[in-house]
C-alpha cells in the first residue's frame, strides 16, 4: 500500500519504535480527513477527528462511551471541576454518556490534532472481559468514568491496521471486527484495562450508574425524582447518590443541569430557538433561572453566547474528539 503524504514533519533525529507507529496513523488518519472536522469510518462508531489550531475557549457537548486515541496534538477535558489531559502519549476512554468540556491544547496547520475515536460496546466489553479474566475483573480504587491510561505502541498499530481495513468494503467487513476486538483486548490488559472493564459488568457501579444516565438523557427536560432512579438500578438512594458521583463526579441534579444546558445551546446555535424557547423546551419553567444559570456555566447570557459563537463560525462539536 502506498503511504499517503505524512501529516507533519519529523525531526532529523532518529524516533522510537512508538513515535514511528504514531506517524503511520498520524498519515492515516491525516488522508481520511483532509480538512478540519469529524470524519466518519465504513466501520460504524469509527471515526476521526481533525483540528489545525487549539481552542480559545471550552467547547461543551455529551459524548457516548468512546476510546479517543490520539496520533497528534494535545487537549484536555472537563468533568465537572476536574481536568484531564491527554495526547499521543496518552488514551482516554469514556464510560459512560458524560456532558465535558473540552479544549485543544495543541495543534497546527502542520501538525494538526488528530484523534481516532471508537465507540465502545458494553456487551462486546463483557464477552471479551470474561474471557480475559475467567476468575473476575480485578477490583479498583476509582470508578471515575473519564479513564485516561498509556497509548501503546500495539495499541497505536493495531489502530493504524484498522484505518487501513476500511479502504476496502471487504476487509472492513471482515478485518474490522477482528482489529477492533484486538484494540479492546489490548486495553483491557493495560494498566486502565480494569477500569474499562466495568463498562460491561453487569451490577458494578459504572454499569448501574450508566443506566440511570441513559435515562436521564433521554428525560432531561422531565423534573428527576431520585427514588425513581436508584429504584430502576436497584440500589437504595443514598448509595445510588454516592455512586452516580462517583463516576460522574457530579450529583444527579448537576448532571442533569448540564445536559439541560448544553442542549439548550444547541438548540439556539442550530435551530435559531430564542433563549426564551430553548429553556422551555429542556425544562426550565423560570426564563430568569435559566438565564441565572446559562451565564453562569458559559459565561455570557444566552442571546450574547449565541451570537458571539455564530460571529466565530463555531458549529457545536463532539467534545471526547
Amino acid at each position: 500500500m502506498k503511504e499517503p503524504a505524512s501529516a507533519s514533519p519529523r525531526a532529523s533525529r532518529e524516533e522510537s519504535p512508538h513515535e514511528q507507529s504514531l506517524a503511520r496513523l498520524a498519515m492515516r488518519l491525516a488522508a481520511h480527513a483532509p480538512h478540519d472536522g469529524s470524519f466518519d469510518f465504513k466501520v460504524p462508531g469509527l471515526r476521526v477527528v481533525r483540528r489545525s489550531r487549539p481552542t480559545r475557549v471550552l467547547e461543551r457537548a455529551t459524548v457516548p462511551p468512546s476510546l479517543c486515541i490520539v496520533a497528534q496534538g494535545a487537549k484536555t477535558v472537563m468533568l465537572g471541576c476536574e481536568v484531564y489531559a491527554y495526547d499521543a502519549s496518552r488514551l482516554v476512554a469514556y464510560t459512560v454518556d458524560l456532558p465535558l468540556a473540552g479544549q485543544i491544547t495543541r495543534a497546527s496547520e502542520r501538525e494538526p490534532f488528530l484523534v481516532l475515536v471508537l465507540r465502545l460496546d458494553p456487551y462486546k466489553i463483557a464477552e471479551l472481559a470474561l474471557k480475559l479474566y475467567p476468575r473476575g475483573v480485578p477490583g479498583t480504587e476509582s470508578s471515575r468514568a473519564v479513564v485516561v491510561g498509556p497509548s501503546s505502541t500495539a495499541i497505536v498499530d493495531a489502530a493504524a491496521r484498522l484505518v487501513d481495513a476500511t479502504i476496502e468494503n471487504a476487509e472492513a467487513e471482515f478485518l474490522a471486527p477482528v482489529l477492533i476486538d484486538e484494540i479492546l483486548v489490548r486495553l483491557l490488559l493495560s494498566p486502565v484495562g480494569a477500569r474499562v472493564a466495568q463498562v460491561g459488568q453487569l451490577g458494578s457501579g459504572v454499569q448501574r450508574v450508566g443506566r440511570a444516565v441513559e435515562w436521564v438523557r433521554e428525560h432531561y427536560s422531565q423534573p428527576i425524582a431520585l427514588e425513581h432512579l436508584a429504584g430502576l438500578v436497584h440500589m437504595s438512594v443514598s448509595s445510588f447518590h454516592q455512586h452516580f458521583k462517583a463516576v460522574t463526579s457530579m450529583t444527579p441534579l448537576q448532571f442533569q443541569k448540564l445536559l439541560r444546558l448544553q442542549e439548550a445551546r444547541r438548540l439556539m446555535l442550530s435551530h435559531t430557538l430564542d433563549a426564551s424557547s430553548a429553556g422551555q423546551q429542556v425544562g426550565y419553567l423560570s426564563a430568569s433561572q435559566f438565564s441565572r444559570e446559562y451565564t453562569r456555566l458559559f459565561g455570557n447570557a444566552p442571546t450574547r453566547d449565541v451570537a458571539k459563537l455564530r460571529q466565530d463560525g463555531v458549529v457545536p462539536h463532539e467534545a471526547a474528539s
